[in-house]
């Protein structure tokens, strides 16, 4: 068991020169100038450098930070390079970074002999490229796994960190996976050295999430985007303790806030992310996990013949109609589901925090009866909105009655500082609200502050009747980091910041806090009906860069018409605005000079005619009107 620096750990290389050559592409390291690779610019053709590959005079030579893999459009190959990176703290005493820049590098030489509807097709794949250039929440080690939790990698066989990085690595959190195929593929059919095990490796694996890494060995990073990483000190009567969040989200059902929701076949599901709280106090290192994932349900919509998951398809309403056919499959994927989080945490407790009233409601009966047919998983409803209200975060403790004894039976996870396992986690909570995110987000900070009391009372730091919430400074640090991932969360998943954060920061909710939960509102609003088809980190973008989606060629473009299968009617909006925005106005103002004479009163009931006329043809056409995927249908 290794937790610590050890220098038979397998590191990547963390600085690489790139050259830039007419015909090619170089990389190596600066401080291993004879090891590297070459990247064709015709082709994409990857060999191993000998002395002739890096012959002759580079056009342009820059320093970067990890190679993330590459990725096979139409006319050619793309090579993922991190230009920018900052330190964003250390996990468990291994520097963990931020990638602040990255470029695909284009080896398409024979974009010129592309049909137009390739060329055309290759632009749109290439919008997608850049919109993952500008993502933020890509964070990667180069000397330790980040998808691994604390309790998973002390139980693991000894040597496991002299492997190479993508080897110790989770796939289900390695938002690169699939960009880093090429690279292992060419390292195991020889081309590539191996290093030994107290050698730096030259590559990268990027887990995207809330971490990252690369492959080429220690080339190749693993991504980890869909990783939210928090750190706070907190000095807790004599003791300094260092606090460490970090939430992986997992890659087998990516998507946007309405474009990804419930299952699918396999029993994944939509904004699933693992979160784990450490703390590292007096030798001492403790850990909670705590998971969040949408309701588990395979349903389909009545909208033509292909079943769909349980949905809430963007129409230009503020809350789309949630409609639910049940499917025969449901009990199948709802069962694994749940078997596969058993093998991984060991027991379940679900906490449903969705309205059980309305279509909310509709839902979580669904959910009960699919859950009544489990028996080894408990199953807890608890409406959120009817009992803390948008300023009760205290009634949260009528939860905590209900769960408390159970989740404090599961425990958490112990080791002191020569690696003996004085405690184990035994199972873990399983929360989810619609989203998975603002109801989830103040539930679980609730439950990793019951945790750290219970941590720190044993071990003698705080007594029995002590809490973390008597230490002002520290508990607003504590909240804070709470707060900030479930901002991170949301960012990836709906696009805003998260709402209610308030209730985690301060516990209440505030007039600003207000505010700006209305500020966020709307901009789901906007991104869900106008944007999350083809917006930064889109549902189009993750299924391109996961794989989900693979670029095919020789075969008519499989691009979906904008907008969805039935041709797009966006063109008229712009028109429809003007109607409606132009009736409004006209109305309102003959309405006030109506009383005047009977013309101007039959003018006033044909412009709100007309308005009317508009608003229903906007809500008749409006799932038309919204931005879609274009790449992969909604299973």
């Amino acid at each position: 068991m290794e937790i610590a620096p050890s220098s038979s750990r397998f590191k990547l290389y963390d600085q690489l020169e790139l050259l830039e050559f007419p015909d090619k592409y170089v990389v190596k390291p600066v401080d291993s100038p004879h090891e590297g690779f070459s990247v064709d610019r015709r082709d994409g053709n990857i060999k191993p450098l000998d002395d002739n590959t890096s012959s002759g005079d580079a056009t342009r030579v820059s320093t970067v930070f990890g190679v993330g893999g590459t990725i096979r459009l139409l006319a050619g190959t793309y090579l993922l390079v991190i230009t920018s990176r900052e330190e964003a703290g250390t996990f468990l005493g291994f520097p963990i970074f931020r990638v602040t820049a990255m470029k695909f590098l284009p080896c398409n030489g024979n974009l010129r002999f592309a049909t137009a509807q390739e060329k055309k097709d290759e632009a749109y794949f290439r919008t997608l490229l850049q919109a993952l250039e500008t993502t933020p929440g890509f964070y990667f080690s180069y000397e330790t796994d980040l998808t691994v939790n604390l309790q998973r990698r002390c139980k693991l066989a000894v040597g496991w960190t002299s492997k190479p990085m993508w080897k110790q690595a989770d796939p289900r959190y390695v938002w690169n996976w699939h960009l880093l195929e090429e690279l292992i593929e060419c390292k195991v059919t020889g081309w590539f050295y191996y290093p030994s095990a107290s050698r730096k490796y030259p590559f990268f694996i990027f887990c995207f999430a809330f971490s990252s890494t690369v492959v080429f060995q220690r080339f190749c990073l693993k991504i980890n985007q869909r990783l939210s990483y928090q750190v706070a000190e907190l000095q807790l009567k004599n003791s300094t303790s260092v606090i460490s969040l970090i939430s992986r989200r997992c890659t087998r059902r990516l998507g946007t806030r309405m474009w990804r929701r419930g299952a699918n076949l396999e029993g994944d599901t939509a904004n699933f992310v693992e979160s784990e709280q450490i703390v590292e106090i007096n030798g001492f290192k403790f850990s909670l996990l705590q998971v969040r994932g949408s309701i588990p349900l395979f349903f389909f919509f009545d909208i033509g013949s292909i079943p769909l998951l349980w949905e809430q398809i963007v129409d230009l309403s503020y809350k789309p109609q949630l409609k639910i056919n049940k499917h025969e499959d449901t009990p199948k994927v709802v069962q694994r589901h749940f078997h596969d989080l058993s093998q991984r945490y060991g027991e379940i407790m679900v906490v449903n925090l969705t309205d059980q009233h309305g279509a909310e409601g509709e839902l979580s009966k669904a959910y009960a009866t699919e859950m009544a047919r489990l028996p080894n998983v408990r199953y807890v409803a608890f409406d959120f909105h009817h009992i803390c209200g948008t300023t009760n975060f205290d009634n949260l403790g009528i939860l905590y009655e209900q769960i408390g004894d159970e989740f404090e039976m599961q425990g958490y996870f112990l080791v002191d500082a020569e690696g003996n396992i004085l405690e184990e986690q035994k199972g873990v909570i399983r929360s989810n609200c619609i989203d998975c995110l603002d109801r989830t987000n103040v539930t679980q900070n609730y439950m990793a502050q019951k945790s750290l009391n219970l941590q720190l009372q044993r071990i003698g730091v705080l007594d029995s009747a002590e809490c973390v919430s008597m230490f002002e400074d520290d508990y607003t640090k504590f909240r804070t980091i709470w707060a900030e991932q479930g901002d991170e969360i949301s960012l990836q998943y709906a696009g805003t910041y998260a709402l209610k954060g308030d209730l985690v920061r301060y516990g209440k909710q505030t007039v600003s806090g207000a505010i700006k939960d209305g500020i966020s509102a709307m901009s789901r609003y906007y991104l869900n009906n106008f944007q999350d088809g083809v917006r930064q980190a889109s549902s189009d973008a993750l299924d391109l860069i996961s794989g989900r989606y693979t670029v095919g060629t020789n075969s008519p473009s499989q691009l979906q018409p904008i907008g969805g299968s039935q041709p797009s009617n966006k063109q008229f909006l712009p028109v429809a605005s003007a109607l409606l925005i132009g009736g409004v106005t006209v109305t309102s103002f003959t309405i006030h000079q109506a009383g005047r004479n009977t013309q101007q009163y039959l003018a006033s009931a044909l412009w709100a005619g007309v308005t009317a006329g508009v608003v229903a043809m906007i809500k008749a056409n409006g799932r038309h009107l919204c931005s879609r995927p274009r790449l992969c249908h909604l299973i």
